[in-house]
């Protein structure tokens, strides 16, 4: 009886056959891949950033600046004082802004609130906004990112 060692042509066909296919289907998902995946960004170390001048804002209004890769808002309370905080939602990421007629924090996605201290007041938000200190260097406004 003759055993033939060798795969036959059937077998070498298949396989040539199943590595074509894997080779075409990977040049068309892998630039489609590429395009749909963002390349990896490095998160900016800076902890602080000039947000306005004094009295550029008037009292019980709020402005976004861009903190890092994200945005922040600087609130000047009814009172005077500054308060600021990430204005990226805890919910579905999108930005906030501050509701001057309702004197709280407000995300339009999905109607989440926040009060003036970055706390949840109602809506799907899980966790409160990042808060960040305020300083006045002369005639700056100065955001820093809070030591942990």
């Amino acid at each position: 009886m003759i055993t033939n060692k060798m795969p036959g042509r059937r077998k070498f066909m298949g396989w040539s056959f199943f590595t074509s296919l894997t080779g075409f289907f990977g040049m068309i998902f892998y630039p489609i891949w590429r395009f749909i995946m963002p390349p990896p960004v490095a998160e900016s170390t800076q902890n602080s950033v000039k947000a306005a001048v004094v009295n550029e804002l008037q009292p019980n209004s709020g402005k976004i600046f861009p903190f890092n890769n994200k945005p922040a808002i600087l609130i000047r309370l009814s009172n005077g004082k500054y308060r600021s905080f990430t204005a990226v939602c805890t919910h579905l990421q999108c930005t906030v802004q501050y509701r001057k007629d309702w004197k709280i924090i407000w995300c339009a996605c999905h109607n989440g609130k926040y009060d003036l201290n970055g706390l949840v007041i109602s809506g799907p938000p899980p966790r409160p906004l990042e808060e960040y200190d305020v300083l006045i260097v002369k005639k700056d406004i100065i955001v820093t990112r809070r030591k942990a």
